[in-house]
């Protein structure tokens, strides 16, 4: 009886650690994006990093949807 939830626990415990895991991988990847591109304004890659490292995962997220995929539908449409 007991066997089947501590399994389950331990599965759910291992399934939030890979997720987490992955959400830091994210946030890593977003910072190093904004640390590397090439901004208009110099200021303007200092207010993302700011954004980024102080709001974490929303800043991330923020990031990825207003910079990283604008640049993406930007660059299809030059092709």
């Amino acid at each position: 009886m007991f066997t089947g939830l501590i399994s389950g626990f331990i599965f759910l415990m291992l399934f939030i650690i890979v997720i987490g895991i992955l959400l830091f991988v994210f946030w890593i990847v977003m910072l190093i994006d904004c640390a590397k591109r090439n901004f208009k304004r110099d200021s303007d890659k200092v207010v993302w990093i700011l954004v980024i490292i102080f709001l974490n995962l929303l800043g991330a997220s923020i990031y990825y949807f207003v910079v990283k995929i604008n640049d993406k539908r930007i660059v299809k449409k030059k092709k």
